[in-house]
């Protein structure tokens, strides 16, 4: 990678950088910002245990809320950018969905995960992320300007390692 200099000095490189509150790395895997998410999802778990958890007297109604106001919005914050990760790493934010819903409606150990989403009608995590990319992607059909439009653009040329690009996530769900 050519290095970048400012007045004469080289600017250094970094393995991994935050901007506006998601991590990049240099190969755009997504584990680091994946990982900070679930971190910050299982502190506000715990923090908010007294009101969603099993002696709470909140109905199931409120303690959705709490879940869809609170919890959710940390794991889909600029979804439409990272939702393109694994399918290996997307399981860390389904391992701690699935938690807290658990938490949320005191199931027993045997109930399926699926079941909850369903009766709840939450869900996955790829799901949302398909249903969000989908509808930023009919906000920017509608932006007069050229360059968010050449974002809708199909990237030309053969792909490397199969990746995924965020507009796979509305062409093939």
């Amino acid at each position: 990678m050519p290095t970048c200099q400012i007045i004469n000095e080289y600017l250094p490189e970094a393995e991994e950088v935050k901007y506006l509150g998601i991590h990049l790395d240099r190969r755009l895997t997504w584990r680091k910002h994946i990982t900070t998410k679930r971190k910050q999802l299982d502190l506000k778990l715990r923090n908010l245990y007294w009101i969603i958890g099993r002696k709470s007297q909140l109905s199931l109604e409120n303690k959705l809320l709490v879940y869809k106001v609170i919890l959710k919005p940390v794991w889909t914050y600029g979804i439409q950018v990272w939702g393109t990760a694994s399918d290996s790493n997307l399981e860390i934010l389904e391992r701690s969905q699935s938690k807290a819903l658990r938490i949320i409606t005191d199931a027993p150990w045997y109930v399926p995960n699926t079941i909850i989403k369903r009766d709840l009608q939450i869900p996955a995590v790829k799901q949302k992320a398909r249903t969000l990319s989908a509808n930023y992607r009919k906000r920017l059909d509608n932006q007069p300007n050229n360059l968010a439009n050449k974002l809708l653009k199909e990237q030309v040329g053969t792909r490397r390692l199969k990746r995924l690009y965020p507009t796979d996530l509305v062409t093939n769900g």
